[in-house]
Protein backbone atom coordinates (compact mmCIF):
# COMPACT_ATOMS: atom_id res chain seq x y z
CA UNK A 1 0.00 0.00 0.00
CA UNK A 2 1.61 3.11 -1.09
CA UNK A 3 1.70 6.39 1.15
CA UNK A 4 -1.49 8.27 -0.26
CA UNK A 5 -3.88 4.96 0.66
CA UNK A 6 -1.96 4.25 4.05
CA UNK A 7 -3.34 7.81 5.12
CA UNK A 8 -6.77 7.47 3.13
CA UNK A 9 -7.22 4.37 5.40
CA UNK A 10 -5.75 5.88 8.17
CA UNK A 11 -8.05 8.87 7.70
CA UNK A 12 -11.60 6.10 6.97
CA UNK A 13 -10.87 4.21 9.89
CA UNK A 14 -10.67 7.18 12.36
CA UNK A 15 -13.72 8.34 10.88
CA UNK A 16 -15.70 5.31 11.05
CA UNK A 17 -14.24 4.47 14.45
CA UNK A 18 -15.07 8.63 15.55
CA UNK A 19 -18.55 8.17 14.54
CA UNK A 20 -19.63 4.30 15.84
CA UNK A 21 -19.29 5.76 19.19
CA UNK A 22 -20.89 9.39 18.42
CA UNK A 23 -23.76 7.10 17.12
CA UNK A 24 -24.31 5.52 20.80
CA UNK A 25 -24.29 9.10 22.36
CA UNK A 26 -25.84 11.81 19.42
CA UNK A 27 -28.19 9.05 18.00
CA UNK A 28 -30.84 10.56 15.75
CA UNK A 29 -30.25 14.29 17.15
CA UNK A 30 -29.13 16.62 14.47
CA UNK A 31 -25.78 18.39 15.83
CA UNK A 32 -24.25 21.69 14.71
CA UNK A 33 -21.17 22.72 15.90
CA UNK A 34 -18.67 21.17 18.57
CA UNK A 35 -18.52 22.89 22.14
CA UNK A 36 -16.72 21.52 24.84
CA UNK A 37 -16.24 18.63 22.78
CA UNK A 38 -19.65 18.14 22.78
CA UNK A 39 -21.79 18.78 19.77
CA UNK A 40 -24.62 21.06 20.81
CA UNK A 41 -27.68 19.98 19.44
CA UNK A 42 -30.14 22.20 17.16
CA UNK A 43 -34.04 21.13 15.98
CA UNK A 44 -34.65 19.14 13.07
CA UNK A 45 -35.79 21.87 10.94
CA UNK A 46 -32.34 23.58 11.29
CA UNK A 47 -30.62 23.88 7.76
CA UNK A 48 -27.64 21.88 9.35
CA UNK A 49 -29.87 19.00 9.94
CA UNK A 50 -29.16 16.66 7.04
CA UNK A 51 -25.52 16.79 7.47
CA UNK A 52 -25.20 14.22 10.33
CA UNK A 53 -27.36 11.59 8.66
CA UNK A 54 -25.22 12.22 5.68
CA UNK A 55 -21.98 11.22 7.07
CA UNK A 56 -23.50 8.16 8.22
CA UNK A 57 -25.05 7.12 4.69
CA UNK A 58 -21.85 7.20 3.37
CA UNK A 59 -20.16 5.64 5.93
CA UNK A 60 -22.98 2.50 5.52
CA UNK A 61 -22.29 2.61 1.94
CA UNK A 62 -18.48 2.00 2.76
CA UNK A 63 -19.14 -0.43 5.39
CA UNK A 64 -22.55 -1.65 5.55
CA UNK A 65 -22.53 -1.29 9.31
CA UNK A 66 -26.28 -1.56 10.32
CA UNK A 67 -26.43 1.18 13.55
CA UNK A 68 -25.41 4.09 10.43
CA UNK A 69 -28.50 2.79 8.59
CA UNK A 70 -31.01 2.66 11.58
CA UNK A 71 -29.61 6.18 13.33
CA UNK A 72 -29.49 7.98 9.55
CA UNK A 73 -33.21 6.36 9.00
CA UNK A 74 -34.23 7.63 12.39
CA UNK A 75 -33.27 11.45 11.45
CA UNK A 76 -35.01 11.28 7.91
CA UNK A 77 -37.64 10.01 9.90
CA UNK A 78 -37.96 12.63 12.31
CA UNK A 79 -37.48 15.09 9.96
CA UNK A 80 -40.17 13.80 7.62
CA UNK A 81 -43.17 15.69 9.67
CA UNK A 82 -41.30 19.10 8.52
CA UNK A 83 -42.33 18.99 5.25
CA UNK A 84 -46.05 19.67 5.94
CA UNK A 85 -44.90 22.92 7.42
CA UNK A 86 -43.97 25.31 4.72
CA UNK A 87 -43.43 28.60 6.90
CA UNK A 88 -40.51 26.54 8.32
CA UNK A 89 -38.54 25.37 5.57
CA UNK A 90 -36.33 27.26 3.37
CA UNK A 91 -34.43 26.64 0.45
CA UNK A 92 -32.47 24.45 2.96
CA UNK A 93 -34.87 21.70 1.90
CA UNK A 94 -31.99 20.83 -0.60
CA UNK A 95 -29.48 20.28 1.75
CA UNK A 96 -31.44 18.47 4.12
CA UNK A 97 -33.55 15.81 1.69
CA UNK A 98 -30.30 15.33 -0.32
CA UNK A 99 -28.13 13.81 2.22
CA UNK A 100 -31.13 11.78 3.48
CA UNK A 101 -34.02 10.70 1.80
CA UNK A 102 -31.72 10.97 -1.68
CA UNK A 103 -29.38 9.21 -0.27
CA UNK A 104 -31.39 6.38 1.25
CA UNK A 105 -32.92 6.06 -2.18
CA UNK A 106 -29.52 5.64 -4.06
CA UNK A 107 -27.95 3.30 -1.92
CA UNK A 108 -30.94 1.10 -0.67
CA UNK A 109 -34.03 1.56 -3.60
CA UNK A 110 -36.50 2.94 -0.64
CA UNK A 111 -39.44 4.04 -2.41
CA UNK A 112 -40.67 6.01 1.05
CA UNK A 113 -37.49 7.78 0.52
CA UNK A 114 -38.18 8.52 -2.98
CA UNK A 115 -41.25 9.52 -2.27
CA UNK A 116 -39.94 11.38 0.39
CA UNK A 117 -37.26 13.80 -1.68
CA UNK A 118 -39.54 13.89 -4.41
CA UNK A 119 -42.28 16.38 -2.23
CA UNK A 120 -39.31 17.93 -0.81
CA UNK A 121 -38.19 18.76 -4.34
CA UNK A 122 -41.38 20.57 -5.52
CA UNK A 123 -41.44 22.35 -2.35
CA UNK A 124 -38.17 23.72 -2.97
CA UNK A 125 -39.25 24.23 -6.82
CA UNK A 126 -42.47 26.84 -5.36
CA UNK A 127 -39.80 29.09 -3.61
CA UNK A 128 -38.55 30.13 -7.39
CA UNK A 129 -39.17 34.01 -8.24
CA UNK A 130 -40.10 33.88 -12.17
CA UNK A 131 -39.39 37.59 -11.92
CA UNK A 132 -35.74 37.74 -10.99
CA UNK A 133 -34.92 34.47 -11.94
CA UNK A 134 -33.79 32.94 -7.97
CA UNK A 135 -34.47 30.39 -5.49
CA UNK A 136 -36.20 32.22 -2.03
CA UNK A 137 -33.27 31.68 0.64
CA UNK A 138 -35.26 32.02 3.82
CA UNK A 139 -38.52 32.86 5.46
CA UNK A 140 -39.06 36.12 7.64
CA UNK A 141 -36.82 35.53 11.12
CA UNK A 142 -38.97 37.86 12.54
CA UNK A 143 -42.38 40.24 12.92
CA UNK A 144 -42.43 42.24 9.30
CA UNK A 145 -38.74 41.40 7.96
CA UNK A 146 -38.92 41.68 4.07
CA UNK A 147 -36.53 38.68 2.73
CA UNK A 148 -38.52 38.07 -0.10
CA UNK A 149 -35.49 38.85 -2.36
CA UNK A 150 -32.83 37.40 -0.64
CA UNK A 151 -30.79 34.89 -2.15
CA UNK A 152 -27.53 33.65 -1.15
CA UNK A 153 -24.49 31.35 -2.74
CA UNK A 154 -25.26 28.30 -0.70
CA UNK A 155 -28.18 27.50 -2.46
CA UNK A 156 -26.04 26.28 -5.36
CA UNK A 157 -25.58 23.36 -3.74
CA UNK A 158 -29.65 22.99 -3.38
CA UNK A 159 -30.37 22.64 -6.90
CA UNK A 160 -29.06 18.87 -6.68
CA UNK A 161 -32.31 17.99 -5.09
CA UNK A 162 -34.13 19.23 -8.38
CA UNK A 163 -31.81 17.73 -10.91
CA UNK A 164 -32.53 14.43 -8.86
CA UNK A 165 -36.17 15.06 -9.36
CA UNK A 166 -36.13 16.21 -13.06
CA UNK A 167 -34.19 12.81 -14.07
CA UNK A 168 -36.16 10.54 -11.63
CA UNK A 169 -39.54 12.09 -12.74
CA UNK A 170 -38.48 12.66 -16.22
CA UNK A 171 -39.96 15.91 -15.79
CA UNK A 172 -38.17 18.73 -17.06
CA UNK A 173 -39.89 21.64 -14.84
CA UNK A 174 -37.48 21.07 -12.05
CA UNK A 175 -34.09 21.25 -14.11
CA UNK A 176 -35.44 24.43 -15.42
CA UNK A 177 -35.61 26.51 -12.26
CA UNK A 178 -32.17 24.72 -11.04
CA UNK A 179 -30.58 25.90 -14.45
CA UNK A 180 -32.20 29.41 -14.46
CA UNK A 181 -31.08 29.70 -10.53
CA UNK A 182 -27.66 28.83 -11.43
CA UNK A 183 -27.20 31.03 -14.73
CA UNK A 184 -28.80 34.14 -11.95
CA UNK A 185 -25.87 33.02 -9.81
CA UNK A 186 -22.79 32.75 -12.41
CA UNK A 187 -24.14 36.55 -13.59
CA UNK A 188 -24.89 38.38 -10.02
CA UNK A 189 -22.66 36.44 -7.66
CA UNK A 190 -19.51 35.50 -9.09
CA UNK A 191 -17.04 38.79 -9.13
CA UNK A 192 -14.45 38.50 -12.44
CA UNK A 193 -11.86 37.57 -10.13
CA UNK A 194 -13.84 34.63 -9.14
CA UNK A 195 -14.25 36.02 -5.71
CA UNK A 196 -18.30 35.47 -4.97
CA UNK A 197 -21.25 37.76 -2.70
CA UNK A 198 -22.34 35.88 -0.25
CA UNK A 199 -25.81 37.56 -0.66
CA UNK A 200 -27.97 39.46 -3.30
CA UNK A 201 -31.05 41.19 -2.25
CA UNK A 202 -33.75 41.34 -5.96
CA UNK A 203 -36.83 43.58 -6.11
CA UNK A 204 -39.27 40.32 -5.60
CA UNK A 205 -42.07 42.64 -7.80
CA UNK A 206 -39.84 43.20 -10.77
CA UNK A 207 -36.29 41.35 -10.53
CA UNK A 208 -34.19 44.23 -10.54
CA UNK A 209 -31.28 43.44 -8.31
CA UNK A 210 -31.43 46.33 -5.25
CA UNK A 211 -27.69 44.96 -3.55
CA UNK A 212 -25.22 42.61 -3.48
CA UNK A 213 -23.88 42.26 0.33
CA UNK A 214 -20.93 40.73 1.93
CA UNK A 215 -23.29 38.46 4.43
CA UNK A 216 -21.67 36.06 6.46
CA UNK A 217 -17.91 37.50 5.31
CA UNK A 218 -16.30 40.78 6.69
CA UNK A 219 -17.79 43.48 3.71
CA UNK A 220 -19.72 43.68 1.50
CA UNK A 221 -16.56 44.09 -0.90
CA UNK A 222 -14.97 40.76 0.62
CA UNK A 223 -14.13 37.22 -0.09
CA UNK A 224 -15.96 35.08 1.98
CA UNK A 225 -14.23 31.57 1.80
CA UNK A 226 -17.08 29.06 2.45
CA UNK A 227 -18.86 30.69 -0.23
CA UNK A 228 -15.80 30.68 -3.14
CA UNK A 229 -16.27 26.88 -1.53
CA UNK A 230 -20.00 26.32 -1.97
CA UNK A 231 -19.38 28.45 -5.36
CA UNK A 232 -16.53 25.40 -6.81
CA UNK A 233 -18.62 22.53 -5.79
CA UNK A 234 -22.37 23.76 -7.19
CA UNK A 235 -21.14 25.53 -10.10
CA UNK A 236 -19.38 22.03 -10.90
CA UNK A 237 -22.54 20.03 -10.21
CA UNK A 238 -24.41 22.41 -12.58
CA UNK A 239 -22.10 22.06 -15.46
CA UNK A 240 -22.55 18.01 -14.28
CA UNK A 241 -26.05 17.80 -15.46
CA UNK A 242 -26.31 20.84 -17.72
CA UNK A 243 -22.94 20.06 -19.85
CA UNK A 244 -23.15 23.91 -20.23
CA UNK A 245 -19.65 25.62 -20.41
CA UNK A 246 -20.78 28.90 -18.74
CA UNK A 247 -20.78 26.58 -15.41
CA UNK A 248 -17.39 24.96 -16.21
CA UNK A 249 -15.71 28.21 -16.72
CA UNK A 250 -17.48 29.21 -13.59
CA UNK A 251 -16.37 25.99 -11.29
CA UNK A 252 -12.94 26.96 -12.45
CA UNK A 253 -12.74 30.49 -12.04
CA UNK A 254 -13.89 30.07 -8.53
CA UNK A 255 -11.83 27.67 -7.67
CA UNK A 256 -8.25 29.16 -9.31
CA UNK A 257 -9.54 32.31 -6.96
CA UNK A 258 -9.37 29.95 -3.93
CA UNK A 259 -6.46 27.93 -4.55
CA UNK A 260 -4.74 30.55 -5.48
CA UNK A 261 -5.40 32.68 -1.52
CA UNK A 262 -5.27 29.16 0.31
CA UNK A 263 -1.68 27.90 -1.24
CA UNK A 264 -0.39 25.60 1.06
CA UNK A 265 -1.69 26.66 3.83
CA UNK A 266 -4.23 23.88 5.51
CA UNK A 267 -6.99 25.70 6.03
CA UNK A 268 -8.02 29.40 4.53
CA UNK A 269 -9.33 32.22 6.66
CA UNK A 270 -12.69 31.92 7.06
CA UNK A 271 -12.87 35.10 4.91
CA UNK A 272 -9.84 35.65 2.24
CA UNK A 273 -9.79 39.61 2.72
CA UNK A 274 -9.75 40.01 6.46
CA UNK A 275 -7.86 43.08 8.32
CA UNK A 276 -5.21 42.03 10.01
CA UNK A 277 -5.58 41.82 13.82
CA UNK A 278 -5.75 44.47 16.42
CA UNK A 279 -5.19 44.64 20.44
CA UNK A 280 -8.51 44.32 20.61
CA UNK A 281 -10.32 42.31 17.56
CA UNK A 282 -9.06 38.90 16.37
CA UNK A 283 -10.20 38.53 12.50
CA UNK A 284 -8.07 35.65 11.46
CA UNK A 285 -10.17 33.05 12.51
CA UNK A 286 -9.85 29.66 10.77
CA UNK A 287 -12.68 27.68 8.44
CA UNK A 288 -11.52 24.07 7.86
CA UNK A 289 -14.94 23.83 6.92
CA UNK A 290 -14.67 25.91 3.64
CA UNK A 291 -11.20 23.87 2.51
CA UNK A 292 -13.64 20.57 2.88
CA UNK A 293 -16.35 21.92 0.65
CA UNK A 294 -13.63 22.91 -1.96
CA UNK A 295 -11.83 19.70 -1.78
CA UNK A 296 -15.60 17.85 -2.77
CA UNK A 297 -16.10 20.18 -5.59
CA UNK A 298 -12.43 19.78 -6.99
CA UNK A 299 -13.59 15.79 -6.74
CA UNK A 300 -16.37 16.69 -8.59
CA UNK A 301 -14.37 18.86 -11.00
CA UNK A 302 -11.91 16.12 -11.69
CA UNK A 303 -14.96 13.69 -13.13
CA UNK A 304 -15.92 15.95 -15.74
CA UNK A 305 -13.65 17.97 -17.06
CA UNK A 306 -12.41 16.47 -20.37
CA UNK A 307 -8.79 17.67 -20.06
CA UNK A 308 -7.17 14.66 -18.36
CA UNK A 309 -4.25 16.50 -16.71
CA UNK A 310 -6.65 19.59 -15.71
CA UNK A 311 -8.79 16.32 -14.02
CA UNK A 312 -5.15 15.14 -12.54
CA UNK A 313 -4.25 18.35 -11.44
CA UNK A 314 -8.26 18.78 -9.25
CA UNK A 315 -7.67 15.72 -8.00
CA UNK A 316 -4.46 16.21 -6.77
CA UNK A 317 -5.18 19.47 -5.09
CA UNK A 318 -8.23 18.04 -3.31
CA UNK A 319 -6.26 15.19 -2.19
CA UNK A 320 -3.84 17.64 -0.69
CA UNK A 321 -6.39 19.75 0.77
CA UNK A 322 -7.93 16.56 2.25
CA UNK A 323 -4.62 15.24 3.63
CA UNK A 324 -3.56 18.38 5.29
CA UNK A 325 -6.92 18.47 6.74
CA UNK A 326 -6.55 14.55 8.19
CA UNK A 327 -3.42 16.04 10.02
CA UNK A 328 -3.44 19.54 10.76
CA UNK A 329 -7.68 19.62 11.89
CA UNK A 330 -8.51 15.65 12.68
CA UNK A 331 -9.13 14.78 15.80
CA UNK A 332 -7.84 11.57 15.85
CA UNK A 333 -6.16 12.34 19.10
CA UNK A 334 -8.88 13.01 21.35
CA UNK A 335 -11.31 10.91 22.15
CA UNK A 336 -13.61 12.79 24.05
CA UNK A 337 -14.12 15.00 21.22
CA UNK A 338 -16.77 14.40 18.91
CA UNK A 339 -16.15 16.72 15.80
CA UNK A 340 -13.99 15.38 13.41
CA UNK A 341 -12.05 18.22 12.53
CA UNK A 342 -10.87 21.23 14.07
CA UNK A 343 -11.26 24.95 13.57
CA UNK A 344 -14.21 25.98 11.68
CA UNK A 345 -15.35 29.12 11.41
CA UNK A 346 -19.19 29.53 11.79
CA UNK A 347 -20.62 33.09 11.97
CA UNK A 348 -18.00 35.66 12.46
CA UNK A 349 -20.22 38.54 12.02
CA UNK A 350 -22.26 36.92 14.63
CA UNK A 351 -19.63 35.88 16.72
CA UNK A 352 -21.11 32.35 16.65
CA UNK A 353 -19.32 28.93 16.63
CA UNK A 354 -15.60 30.57 15.94
CA UNK A 355 -12.85 28.14 15.46
CA UNK A 356 -14.47 24.44 16.76
CA UNK A 357 -15.91 21.65 14.88
CA UNK A 358 -18.86 22.14 12.88
CA UNK A 359 -21.34 19.32 11.26
CA UNK A 360 -20.93 20.61 7.82
CA UNK A 361 -17.54 20.45 7.98
CA UNK A 362 -17.03 16.93 9.27
CA UNK A 363 -19.95 16.09 6.40
CA UNK A 364 -17.59 17.17 3.68
CA UNK A 365 -14.54 15.80 5.03
CA UNK A 366 -16.19 12.10 5.27
CA UNK A 367 -17.36 12.95 1.49
CA UNK A 368 -13.92 13.52 0.08
CA UNK A 369 -12.18 10.59 1.88
CA UNK A 370 -15.16 8.26 0.68
CA UNK A 371 -14.47 9.10 -2.47
CA UNK A 372 -10.80 8.84 -1.94
CA UNK A 373 -11.91 5.27 -1.25
CA UNK A 374 -13.68 4.12 -3.98
CA UNK A 375 -17.31 5.59 -3.31
CA UNK A 376 -19.05 5.53 -5.83
CA UNK A 377 -22.54 7.04 -5.34
CA UNK A 378 -23.08 11.01 -5.47
CA UNK A 379 -25.66 11.76 -3.21
CA UNK A 380 -25.77 15.46 -4.59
Amino acid sequence: MNEVAEWIQEAFEFITEKSKRNVKVIGSQFPHASMDKKYQLEPASWWTAGFWPGVLWNLYAQTQEDSFLKTARACEDKMAVLLSDVETLDHDIGFMWTLTSVADYKITGSKTARQTALLAANLLAARYNIAGNFIRAWNPWYEGDKNCGIAIIDCMMNLPLLYWASEETRDPRFKHIAVQHATMTEREFIRQDGSVFHMVNFDPETGDVIEKLGGQGFSNESSWARGGAWAIYGMALTYKFTRNTIFINAAKNTTKYFLDQLKDAPYPVWDFKVPDNTSNTRYDYPDSSAAAIAACGLLCLADIVEDVPSAQDYKFQAESILKRLYYTCGTRDDQEEQGLLRHGTGHFPEQKNLDVPLIYGDYFFVEGITRLMGQSISFW
